[in-house]
């Protein structure tokens, strides 16, 4: 969980009143908006309330990743359906990897944060713990979306090809696929150790990331370009697959004769729900990041950039918080979006609205022609 520091102004030191007099003020005053419009004021302070918040947060992602882990093993425990078991297998590792994405960067961005963050000389610089936080958010940020989409083209080829499918994909495959893709998303977060690409201190200072904002060379824009590439066309592949995959549900149940047996559509309803729940949640999160990160690396390569570099500054740091959302709510999708909820949320709608119908029944507002029948 990555969560940015929000600074009081009032705590720095350049601000000391020693004198009384005017000048010393003007002076004090003229001298902190120097250093301002140079970028270079430091030693500011968190304040509490932005600790607390991010306290909070993290403690929301740790609950809802740990209730959707022990949910997620029990059924997987309980399943003998295969092609479900499988699901089950993407759907924990997917939890698992936002669980501990959540826990490494949020505790390095909480230290960076407790620690009033870098120097502002110091954000297109990188040491140690910013190569691993910025390697962090690239791994983690990428292996959701590759699993989103291996479980949307899963389901995909289960649906479409159910004989296919059963001959094909097995649980040793399943995690032969798991393992490829965090291999896959290492090598990208790797890229800079092989100078292919850096990683950067980016404002205010509590978090690091491709150096997208300033001094950005060609192996940066290019390191990008295959950051929200490969992102991009994971959410665009798992588009095509779900979508593909709920119309022929739809086409499917619209053709079946009336009476007959649908459980096992039924479990595919419920996964390819759960699949565009976290679909939707995917895009919603991490688009703006991917988007905005190309377009600052392509406009500070450019030259482009120092006009709008403020307002650049505040869209990564919007969207970098946005993104950290998304290990928060992937469980919810699969807690919230199981057979089980959806059963209990249709009967209790069902019911009320029974008990409104109800109230309108014909029964309880006889007619004109039942009066005069009894009275006849």
């Amino acid at each position: 969980m990555l969560a940015l520091s929000h600074y009081n102004s009032s705590s720095s030191p350049l601000l000391h009143r020693s004198s009384n007099d005017s000048g010393g003020k003007v002076e004090a005053r003229v001298a902190v908006e120097g250093v301002s419009q140079q970028g270079n004021l430091t030693l500011l302070q968190p304040t509490t309330s932005g600790v607390i918040v991010v306290i909070l947060s993290m403690t929301l992602g740790i609950i809802s990743n740990i209730v959707a882990l022990f949910i997620l093993a029990n059924a997987y425990s309980q399943q003998r359906r295969r092609n479900k078991a499988t699901f089950l297998l993407f759907a924990s590792s997917l939890v698992f990897t936002d669980f501990i994405g959540h826990v490494i960067p949020g505790a390095l961005v909480l230290r960076l944060y407790l620690s009033g963050g870098v120097h502002p000389d110091d954000f297109n610089s990188s040491d140690g713990m910013c190569q691993f936080l910025g390697g962090s958010m690239v791994f983690f940020g990428l292996c959701p979306l590759f699993m989103g989409c291996a479980m949307a083209a899963e389901r995909c080829l289960g649906v479409t090809k159910p004989l296919l499918h059963s001959s094909l994909v097995t649980k040793t495959r399943t995690k032969v696929c798991l393992s490829a893709i965090w291999l896959a998303a290492l090598c990208v977060a790797l890229l800079p150790c092989f100078q292919l690409g850096s990683y950067a201190y980016q404002d205010p200072g509590t978090w690091c990331f491709i150096k997208v904002l300033s001094d950005t060379q060609e192996v940066d824009v290019a390191f990008v370009v295959l950051f929200s590439g490969l992102g991009m066309a994971s959410l665009a592949v798992a588009l095509v697959c779900n979508t593909i995959s709920g119309l022929t549900l739809v086409l499917a149940r619209l053709r079946r004769r009336p009476g007959s047996h649908h459980s096992a559509k039924s479990h595919d309803i419920e996964m390819v729900v759960q699949l565009v729940g976290i679909m939707v949640t995917s895009c919603i999160c991490w688009s703006p990041l991917l988007i905005f990160g190309l377009m600052s690396a392509i406009r500070s390569y450019t030259g482009s950039i120092a006009e709008d570099l403020s307002s650049y500054k505040t869209l990564m740091v919007m969207a970098v918080r946005l993104a950290t959302w998304n290990q928060i709510l992937d469980p919810w999708v699969y807690i919230l979006l199981r057979r089980t909820v959806l059963r209990k949320i249709y009967l209790i709608a069902k019911c009320q609205r029974g008990n409104i119908i109800g109230r309108w029944e014909p029964t309880s507002f006889p007619s004109s022609e039942k009066h005069q029948v009894n009275q006849v």
